[in-house]
């Protein structure tokens, strides 16, 4: 079999790169001819771990390749992937113009069977959607509708980990319907994920609406639990209790786990933002609510000004004259992605509160001043107080505090003793919980993490800690 794949973004090179990896001729389309430019000369418009090697080697061996030409790419694949966006709409649903576009397209070079994959994230009966433009596209052309197929095949990669989750799947959701075509879609979606069921079955088989749902039932469940842990760490900060501990007492129960029990300051990225507000949506539109997705939403927006509120209830509303130090500006680490990012509210509330704010991230930079000036559209007068430093220390250069935004590894075990000595407060408030707040309370560095025993901060009088610091020095 061959293999089209329609769009060249996150998951649409993922998944090519990984089906040419496994012995497929893969050809990627997408209507950018810059982008396709590029990636025909080697260079990849995201950041992955692996992916431009992948990319790269299987592109030598002539498995994958990219182009713009839509007629020539439908008749190359057996099975056609749809993986262009579906950003959200005004009103929080999907936005499904770049899908119905591509199925159009379809239509209008369909010369023999093919198997139609929806791999975007889509809200359930979009199958029904693409099966209409293309059924329409075809009758135009006086073709059978019988040509072609369309089944679910959602995404489930992380974002820094998408080859490995990809090429070692938990399992592979796939939704055919019954039909004409049912046993030769089915077939061919077997033998297309062959590989990773020869040891045992990872193929979970369904009917496509609970396919399409699968994927934001599992992104709701996982958004939800972040809120609940940042619920709890915030109630563990009143209480004088630290959530990290809780974290370890529940993830041990077998009927719970460890994994998405990490409080910190909200979650972001193309996913669980845009996901659970389609759920929300859909479920409006059919006259359902579902009230513990719409807290979840809730829960996460707070959260992403969680360490503005604690810096200002130190140093007060009015933050002019402040320098503050931001560490990560990607939603998470090993991405430069910056879709909903907390960094972007976070910043944007420092700027507006008068703060000078310096800001580092390893790989994200240039995505976040892009970001940030969208952000800032109507209140470009902020970014002259907002600067990229060169390294994570060059950030730190007199700042009255640090805020840790995304747990970058080159984050986790910093010389603070050079932080002490570059800052002009040594006061740190930890979004991701990297520190300990003992050891940085002996160090005479005021903390704050995002429920972890934030007394210890608290108690320190860090002007007085800076002061000192400063009399120290002058003699």
């Amino acid at each position: 079999m061959r293999v089209t794949v329609i769009g060249s973004g996150y998951v649409g090179l993922v998944t090519g790169a990984c089906l040419s990896d496994l012995g497929f001729k893969v050809a990627c389309l997408d209507k950018d001819e810059e982008k396709i430019r590029a990636l025909q000369e080697g260079e990849v418009p995201i950041y992955e771990p692996g992916l431009k090697e992948l990319l790269s080697r299987n592109r030598a061996d002539g498995r994958i390749r990219f182009t713009n030409d839509a007629c020539e790419a439908v008749e190359h694949g057996d099975i056609l992937f749809i993986a262009v966006g579906t950003p959200p709409a005004e009103d929080g649903s999907a936005d499904l113009g770049h899908v119905l576009s591509v199925a159009a397209t379809i239509g209008r070079h369909l010369k023999g069977f093919k198997l139609v994959v929806n791999k975007s994230t889509v809200p359930v009966g979009t199958a029904d959607k693409v099966r209409a433009a293309m059924s329409h596209e075809l009758a135009q052309r006086g073709m059978s509708p019988d040509l072609f197929d369309v089944v679910s095949n959602p995404e489930f990669l992380k974002e820094g980990a998408a080859i490995d989750d990809f090429m070692r799947p938990d399992r592979i959701v796939v939704g055919v319907d019954e039909g004409l075509h049912h046993a030769r879609s089915q077939r061919m979606m077997g033998d297309l994920y062959a590989s990773f069921n020869r040891h045992h079955a990872r193929t979970v088989w369904m009917d496509v609406r609970s396919a399409e749902l699968t994927k934001y039932a599992a992104n709701a469940m996982l958004a939800a639990r972040i809120s609940f842990m940042n619920e709890m760490a915030n109630l563990a900060d009143v209480l004088g209790a630290d959530v990290d501990h809780i974290r370890r007492g529940i993830g041990a129960d077998s009927r719970i786990g460890h994994s998405f029990l990490y409080a910190g300051c909200g979650y972001g990225g193309s996913c669980f933002p845009k996901d659970t507000q389609a759920l929300v949506n859909t479920a409006k539109a059919h006259g359902h609510s579902m009230d513990l997705v719409s807290a979840t939403e809730v829960v996460n927006e707070r959260q992403k000004t969680v360490l503005v509120d604690r810096l200002t209830q130190r140093m007060g509303n009015d933050l002019s004259g402040r320098k503050i130090a931001i560490w990560g500006l990607a939603f998470k680490p090993n991405t430069d992605d910056m879709r909903e990012a907390p960094s972007r509210v976070v910043i944007r509330q420092l700027l507006l509160r008068g703060a000078q704010v310096s800001a580092f991230d390893p790989v994200a930079g240039l995505q976040a001043l892009q970001a940030l000036r969208l952000d800032l559209v109507n209140e470009p007068q902020l970014m002259d107080r907002f600067e990229l430093a060169d390294t994570d220390m060059q950030a730190l250069e007199g700042a009255d505090a640090l805020m840790v935004l995304t747990e970058w590894k080159n984050f986790h075990n910093p010389d603070f003793v050079t932080m002490k000595a570059l800052m002009r407060k040594p006061f740190i408030l930890d979004g991701r919980n990297l520190y300990n707040p003992e050891a940085l309370s002996e160090l005479g560095m005021a903390y704050q993490g995002v429920g972890r025993r934030n007394d210890l901060a608290q108690l320190m009088d860090f002007d007085r800690v800076a002061d000192a610091q400063g009399a120290e020095e002058s003699v």
